[in-house]
């Protein structure tokens, strides 16, 4: 009869234990399911499409104003990843073959920082209006939520007045008309400032990329 008893108390406290450790195990699981949920919770993506000035020639990937951008919406705790699309030499013609590549990947801002190349290789301003549009129509396919911004562009006066003047005009036209915001002038404080600048005196240095970013971010800021 004792050994009855002992038995019979032995298989409680080894049940009870069971449904303890059970009742552990499932609020283990549901706090690491929660955990899990949390962690690969996906980020909005930000698309910065873009040339040279983009990429960040001559300088560490992290050093581009894209990576900057990156660190200043990381530091605020906002939810966006930054990736950087940008390709030396690209022109907008090349940029409208590339960019469907790109979009592979889901896209909620896009940032169209392109036609640098074309205005210094005079490419008629007609030309590059109409890939720059291509670019646009190609994303809002795509993405019809996705948020748009124009990054505007200038060429240097030895290429005329009128080329210039209409090449200038390009970006905040296309702006107005695909309901995109603006940058005015991406090398704002920077363009023609030596120190600022690569010895080819195009491609900004590390500094120039931080004033870059600070241009860009006025812009981008109120859109996140």
């Amino acid at each position: 009869m004792d050994k009855i008893k002992i038995y019979i108390s032995l298989f409680l406290i080894a049940s009870l234990s069971a449904c303890s450790n059970g009742g552990n195990s499932k609020k283990e699981i549901e706090k690491a399911n929660e955990s899990d949920t949390k962690s690969t919770g996906a980020k909005k993506n930000i698309l910065v499409f873009g040339d040279s000035l983009t990429a960040g020639l001559g300088l560490e990937t992290e050093e581009a104003f894209p990576a900057l951008l990156g660190n200043k919406i990381d530091s605020l705790g906002l939810d966006y990843e930054v990736i950087n699309g940008g390709l030396s030499g690209e022109t907008s013609a090349a940029g409208k073959a590339r960019i469907d590549w790109l979009l592979k990947d889901p896209v909620d801002v896009f940032v169209l920082e392109l036609g640098a190349n074309d205005g210094l290789r005079g490419i008629p301003v007609s030309e590059t209006r109409k890939n720059l549009q291509s670019i646009i129509d190609q994303v809002k396919a795509k993405y019809p939520d996705v948020k748009m911004v124009m990054v505007g562009m200038e060429v240097p006066p030895n290429m005329g007045k009128s080329y210039s003047s209409e090449f200038r005009a390009i970006f905040p036209e296309l702006a107005q008309q695909n309901k995109m915001a603006l940058v005015p002038f991406l090398l704002d404080r920077v363009g023609g400032v030596a120190e600022l600048n690569q010895a080819d005196g195009i491609h900004p240095t590390a500094a120039g990329h931080k004033i870059l970013a600070d241009n860009v971010w006025k812009v981008l800021k109120d859109i996140l």
